[in-house]
């Protein structure tokens, strides 16, 4: 018996590498199957953007961004997960065959197939660099999966428990047959934390300006700083917070940006690090007929406040949709590494640790940057924010997180971990007359693995 995810993957690797290098596989015969074996080639799957680079969409959705303009609206939604997700549903997928459980799978199997491909080939003064960069960029986006795989599918980090909460089966080698049981959270973690630390060893210091969906360093630690955010390991998230912004420190003033544009942000912009999105349209998009922010989150911006003109469009009704993503391409949501959330990572934790004064620095950086300079005549300038103490600082950074990072597919993952720390955020939603609630640390924050993994892999399913 093997993991259905496999049964698929073997069939996307090889229709994809195909597209990916046409010139390759044209020179092969088109009955065998194609195996990619020099540097450039694993390079070229990698690249592949469609598999590395597009993420899981269900923490998106579950979350308290957005409303559906109406029931029946909500009731017409494309797939069953779009509908369930939104009420927290405990049969969430309703049979469907889920790419949230999937599209992670995807990239750990590309990436498994590189790091063994990489072990046939000799390293030398000739192709030591690039053999290095694909062996980090490999073990980047593994680790990248795996995050995002027990960031949905175990309970949110304790270290109490780690041990023993169930994580994800963890795939090393490209084998499909092999079947596996569920690695505990901690085993899980702990994998996550291997990898990107020796693929911190081996990728390069710059970031690829013309190549944002291409890991760095900065991209390294970026990640390793919102996992040990997630992790509630405030110290080592902001060392890594320190090491990313010491290599890269960029942020854009959003006052040089266009206030009317659709796709405000470039594809390059000074602020992106990593480019990865999720793969949902029902509830984003330019062209989004469906679904509006939620109004008690539009309320937390105030006039001067760009974000609120950046962010989104105001319709003729008065509600607000969604722009295109932060990374300025297509319509998914953008659920990447990006300079603004290292800062608000560093101000965090600077607060948590009694910092006040220094953390208020680190949020005024970042929110001076936010201002409307031009808003009257004359300006108004930009009133640096201040706190009394630690808490209250705290709490200022977390309001400004809820609302920077709105869209980015980290409020299900900050529900999580704040709930766990006593937050008592609860969420509701009515529908067809029926109030759905969600309680602080609910099972329901852990979504179900899909039933169809379930039947043929027979892995333990999670309480829902």
């Amino acid at each position: 018996m093997k993991n259905i995810s496999y049964t698929i993957l073997t069939i996307i690797t090889i229709i994809t590498f195909y597209s990916c290098k046409k010139d390759f596989l044209n020179e092969k015969p088109s009955s065998s199957i194609v195996q990619p074996t020099t540097l450039d080639e694993f390079q070229s799957l990698l690249d592949n953007s469609n598999t590395n680079n597009v993420s899981t969409g269900l923490g998106i959705l579950a979350s308290d961004d957005y409303v559906y303009y109406s029931d029946a609206i909500w009731q017409s939604a494309r797939t069953a997960t779009e509908r369930n997700s939104y009420i927290w549903a405990k049969d969430l997928f309703e049979g469907e065959i889920s790419d949230d459980w999937n599209k992670p799978y995807t990239a750990i199997f590309y990436a498994n197939n590189v790091l063994a491909g990489l072990e046939r080939i000799q390293v030398n003064s000739l192709n030591n660099i690039q053999w290095n960069q694909i062996k980090g960029w490999s073990l980047f986006v593994r680790a990248f999966a795996y995050y995002e795989l027990i960031d949905n599918f175990a309970s949110p980090y304790d270290a109490m428990t780690a041990s023993t909460d169930m994580g994800v089966p963890l795939r090393l080698n490209p084998s499909i047959d092999e079947l596996l049981q569920r690695s505990s959270v901690k085993e899980t973690f702990d994998r996550i934390i291997t990898d990107l630390t020796e693929a911190g060893e081996l990728l390069s210091t710059s970031l690829p300006l013309a190549n944002r969906n291409r890991p760095s360093k900065v991209a390294v630690h970026a990640l390793l700083a919102r996992i040990y955010v997630t992790m509630r390991d405030y110290t080592k998230a902001e060392q890594h917070a320190d090491a990313c912004l010491q290599l890269y420190n960029k942020l854009i003033d959003y006052n040089t940006l266009s206030k009317t544009a659709n796709a405000p942000f470039s594809t390059t912009n000074d602020e992106l690090i990593y480019a990865k999105s999720a793969a949902i349209k029902a509830s984003y998009g330019s062209i989004n007929t469906f679904t509006k922010i939620a109004p008690e989150l539009i309320k937390l911006y105030s006039a001067n406040d760009l974000r609120l003109v950046i962010f989104f469009v105001k319709q003729t009704d008065g509600s607000y949709r969604t722009k295109r993503a932060y990374h300025g391409n297509g319509l998914y949501p953008f659920v990447g590494l990006a300079t603004d959330e290292v800062f608000l990572i560093k101000a965090e934790c600077l607060a948590r640790r009694g910092e006040t004064n220094t953390s208020m620095d680190f949020i005024n950086k970042l929110l001076g940057r936010r201002w409307n300079s031009n808003a009257t005549t004359p300006a108004i300038p930009y009133q640096n924010v201040v706190a009394a103490n630690p808490q209250e600082a705290l709490d200022k950074i977390l309001l400004e997180r809820r609302k920077e990072l709105v869209w980015r597919g980290l409020r299900w993952s900050d529900l999580r971990r704040l709930n766990k720390e006593g937050a008592n955020i609860s969420l509701t939603r009515t529908v067809n007359g029926v109030v759905h609630t969600l309680t602080p640390n609910d099972p329901k924050y852990v979504f179900p693995i899909p039933d169809n993994e379930i039947a043929l892999s027979g892995i333990q399913q999670n309480l829902r």
